[in-house]
């Protein structure tokens, strides 16, 4: 009885501290949101894809197989025999790390399609209420601007509030290769933001693939926005967990391993980690081996560790929160499973801790003419010369 009643204090203070140093309705709100329920199981179709024997042989489980198990597996079909799987089974195809580049970003355009012509029927069905038939017509529309020419989505999935990732680049032969890996509030609907853009997974790849070729036009560099987990809405208790981050860490883990395979950058892909994505990062360190991957948290409520040696040895951190930012006033601190530990930016923590000026609150750090975007960019790069450290 302590123990549950100590964590509805915790919560009750967390969501606290955030809802005052944000001081809106809206934060307000966010905080009583419900808990998400997380995804981690292979998407739509598998079934049937792991019980199609059509080729002669099984085709591997999306639930078990790893990257190089699926790329072995692709490496052996005829051009015929792909397009049959991406248009029979397109949510596994476009969900499959390891699967050739191409064939995902065909596939998810065929699955995105099939979402967007249900959405659309769905929006003009007179048994569901004004309420649902408007959410379809917003899911239809998220959809459709997807499917613009030219967009190259790594990955979808329609279930729940919808996870979906995009490359921004040529993956495929970049030589420095980001990975964006966003925070709560972020899902299908929130994706690509036309309005205040640089709130959304899209719209931060964007700004950061643009500073790295103003800073080196002459190398080819590719941005990986990664909705890829389910993440928390507002600033209710999923945030103050780490329950989504440990289904989440799993996930980025695997994007990582088929990027091995399917893309060649001269350094592993660095990994820019917001908010609660910070977590998602910190719970996925310790099982990032080999070559040192370059980890930048920015706005951190902590990376569930006390110090950037938990994080293991495959890491090297950089971290900064500009002094505007509201989640510098939520408590650093872990107790019963609430909170995510010391604050990154902490002296010591043992981060690089770099600049961030000329950014202003949770979301300004990819904005144009920030030292912030700017250091983003020099890390990925590999331009540590240029990178400017937070002073005083």
């Amino acid at each position: 009885m302590q123990r549950r009643r100590l964590k509805r204090v915790l919560i009750g203070v967390f969501a606290t501290c955030a809802v005052l140093a944000d001081a809106g309705a809206a934060a307000a709100q966010a905080a009583a949101s419900n808990e998400q329920v997380a995804i981690t199981t292979p998407p739509a179709g598998s079934a049937a894809w792991v019980g199609d024997h059509s080729l002669g042989r099984a085709l591997p489980d999306p639930a078990t197989a790893d990257a190089a198990t699926v790329a072995a597996f692709f490496a052996t079909l005829t051009p015929a025999q792909q397009d049959r799987l991406v248009q029979e089974y397109p949510l596994v195809v476009g969900n499959l790390d390891g699967a050739p580049l191409h064939l995902r970003y065909r596939a998810n355009a065929v699955a995105l399609t099939a979402e967007r012509d249900r959405a659309r029927a769905a929006s003009e069905d007179s048994k569901l209420d004004a309420t649902d038939r408007a959410l379809a017509v917003s899911r239809a529309n998220d959809c459709q601007a997807l499917l613009a020419p030219g967009r190259q989505i790594l990955a979808f999935d329609p279930r729940g509030r919808g996870l979906v990732s995009e490359v921004f680049g040529d993956l495929a032969t970049a030589q420095r290769v980001s990975v964006i890996v966003p925070g709560s509030d972020t899902d299908l609907g929130h994706f690509d933001r036309s309005v205040d853009p640089l709130r959304s997974p899209a719209g931060m790849a964007r700004a950061l693939r643009t500073e790295q070729q103003r800073q080196s036009p002459d190398t080819r560099t590719a941005v990986v926005a990664w909705t890829g987990y389910v993440t928390p809405v507002g600033l209710g208790p999923d945030a103050v967990t780490s329950r989504l981050a440990d289904a989440g860490a799993p996930r980025l883990l695997r994007l990582l391993d088929g990027m091995r395979l399917t893309s060649a950058p001269v350094a592993p892909p660095t990994l820019i980690c917001h908010s609660y994505g910070t977590v998602v990062c910190g719970t996925a360190a310790p099982s990032l081996h080999g070559a040192t991957t370059d980890m930048v948290v920015l706005g951190s409520p902590g990376m569930g560790v006390q110090n950037a040696q938990d994080l293991g040895t495959g890491v090297h951190l950089w971290a900064t929160r500009d002094p505007s930012d509201w989640i510098g006033d939520v408590p650093y601190l872990e107790v019963g499973g609430l909170g995510h530990g010391a604050d990154p930016t902490s002296a010591d923590f043992g981060a690089e801790e770099i600049s961030s000026a000329g950014a202003s609150g949770h979301v300004g750090y990819f904005a144009d003419g920030t030292a912030s975007l700017h250091n983003f960019a020099a890390i990925a790069l590999g331009s540590y010369e240029s990178v400017s450290y937070r002073t005083g």
